[in-house]
């Protein structure tokens, strides 16, 4: 009797990887302090500079004097790492002042800290779910996988309402059995498409059918409103949500994601949680890095509105050429490509030819049929280099025939 062929099992999943074009292939690169958006990448044949438009760092806090300076203090002082969970090795100052600048930030009662954005929907909506009994969570179609995640992990009845379409969200919210709890689960920029939710009128929803609102502001959060707290602050819509969800690693520029609430909601979470109860907390140095980011974005508008002027600049240069750039609210520029292994071709050449590093985005990030290159311009992507990457994108349109604007 043979055995079970396990390599051959492993082999054949990444050759149908390869087979449709989804093969992941990862760039080596080292970001160059002080000139961002520049990087070096790194090759078996050499080093050569090349321009990064892809980076979710919208905003290059990742690099600002402020935060780099922060984070050499604490380091300095307290050292390299937390030392374990919060309820083992303590909690430190920097854990506890970010918390409080984040609850400021998005005018909540308290926040908690979680290691990156998904384990903080995975963890909270999944500890929701578990404390509502009987509870009822409706998902925007295009959520986030790792909200995704947190609502399967709940295993409570759970519906999916079709992407930002609230007469399909009523339909089932008329369906709930009056008394249960229901959490309307949504984001505020969806980062794929760019649109953003018609969240004045989710609210509305939500007070008429007894509902709590759940909403991920990843990829706003820093990049709106006066004070960087996302499109719910931009709207004047912050004491209408229940529970956000947002991160570090985006328009704050580091790593870790957390939630804000009133105090009985975050205290619950932080009492129940699985994903924060046993998990080593951020190091000290990140949590005093991210305040410092916090604290600069609260205070300046100059990133924001040089970031929103570059991102408009670069969808009309787009369209001039006739590219399939998709107009989007938000400072996410979408080019539609449509097929996966098009897609992957025209990012090696825009690497290999012109020193310009695009990912491709590809199923199942987006759907099948939709691929294509997410371009996130930020304030320090000058006209020149606005203009560099419009004119090797129209050149290699052409070169590969691929499908322009209608």
């Amino acid at each position: 009797m043979g055995t079970f062929d396990y390599a051959g099992a492993f082999a054949g999943a990444i050759d149908k990887l390869h087979a449709e074009g989804r093969y992941r292939v990862f760039a080596e690169l080292s970001r160059i302090r002080g000139k961002f958006p520049r990087a070096l990448y790194h090759t078996d044949n050499g080093t050569r500079e090349i321009t990064v438009w892809c980076s979710n760092d919208y905003l290059g806090m990742g690099q600002h004097a402020a935060v780099l300076g922060a984070m050499h203090e604490a380091l300095y002082d307290v050292g390299a790492g937390s030392g374990g969970t919060r309820n083992i090795a303590g909690t430190t100052r920097f854990h506890v002042e970010l918390e409080q600048e984040l609850a400021d930030l998005h005018g909540k009662e308290a926040a908690l800290l979680f290691n990156s954005g998904y384990m903080a929907n995975a963890a909270g909506i999944s500890t929701l779910a578990r404390l509502l009994p009987g509870c009822v969570i409706l998902s925007d179609a295009k959520n986030h996988a790792s909200m995704i995640d947190g609502i399967r992990q709940g295993a409570c009845e759970r519906h999916i309402w079709k992407h930002n379409d609230l007469n399909d969200l009523e339909r089932l919210l008329k369906a709930v059995p009056e008394g249960r709890p229901i959490l309307i689960a949504f984001e505020s920029v969806y980062s794929m498409d760019g649109d953003i939710s018609p969240m004045a009128a989710i609210c509305d929803l939500a007070e008429r059918y007894g509902a709590i609102t759940y909403l991920d502001e990843v990829h706003a959060v820093g990049m709106y409103g006066a004070r960087g707290g996302g499109v719910a602050e931009r709207d004047g819509l912050l004491d209408r949500i229940d529970v956000i969800e947002g991160t570090l690693a985006k328009a704050f520029g580091l790593m870790g994601g957390y939630l804000a609430a009133k105090a009985t909601i975050i205290d619950a979470i932080r009492s129940h949680a699985p994903g924060f109860i046993f998990t080593t907390s951020i190091s000290p140095v990140i949590a005093a890095g991210a305040t410092a980011s916090i604290r600069h974005l609260k205070a300046s508008s100059v990133e924001r509105r040089q970031q929103q002027k570059h991102a408009r600049l670069l969808t009309r240069e787009l369209q001039a050429k006739g590219l399939p750039v998709v107009d989007t609210p938000s400072h996410i520029v979408p080019v539609m490509v449509g097929d996966p292994v098009a897609c992957k071709a025209l990012t090696d050449r825009l690497l290999a030819e012109h020193a310009i590093y695009v990912q491709p985005i590809n199923y199942p990030t987006v759907p099948k049929g939709t691929e294509r290159i997410r371009l996130t311009p930020g304030p320090f992507h000058g006209e020149l280099e606005i203009a560099r990457l419009v004119r090797a994108l129209d050149l290699l349109w052409g070169q590969m025939g691929l499908r322009r604007a209608a």
